[in-house]
C-alpha cells in the first residue's frame, strides 16, 4: 500500500447510502452499511458501462452486503465485488479504513 487517500468524513457517509469519490483518476464507489462498516467498489457498472454504483441499492444477499445497479438491478458484493447474478463478471474492490473520523480509500500496490 503507498498510501491513503481521505474521501469523506465518516459521519457524512449515510448508512445505506453511496458516494463516489475520485481516487486516482478512478471513479471509487464508498458504501456505508447499517452495521457501520465501509466498503469501497468500483464505480463502473460493467453491464450499462455507465459510472453509476455509488447510486446503487444496498441491502444484504444471504448475509453479505451488496450494492444493487440503479440501471439494470444485477447486484454485487461489497465484499468481493463479484456480481451475485452473473459470478463470471465483477468490479474492483478498494481497501478502506476510518481514521481520525475519515473515511480513507488505499491506493498503489
Amino acid at each position: 500500500m503507498n498510501g491513503w487517500i481521505p474521501v469523506c468524513g465518516y459521519q457524512g457517509l449515510l448508512p445505506e447510502r453511496g458516494v463516489c469519490a475520485l481516487v486516482e483518476g478512478r471513479q471509487v464507489a464508498v458504501f456505508r452499511t447499517f452495521d457501520g462498516t465501509v466498503h469501497a467498489i468500483g464505480n463502473l457498472d460493467p453491464f450499462s458501462g455507465a459510472q453509476v454504483l455509488s447510486r446503487g441499492i444496498v441491502g444484504t444477499r444471504q448475509g453479505e452486503p451488496t450494492v444493487a445497479s440503479p440501471l439494470h438491478k444485477q447486484v454485487f458484493s461489497l465484499v468481493s465485488g463479484v456480481c451475485l447474478d452473473e459470478p463470471e463478471i465483477s468490479v474492483p474492490v478498494y481497501p478502506i479504513r476510518v481514521e481520525a473520523g475519515l473515511v480513507q480509500v488505499g491506493t498503489g500496490a
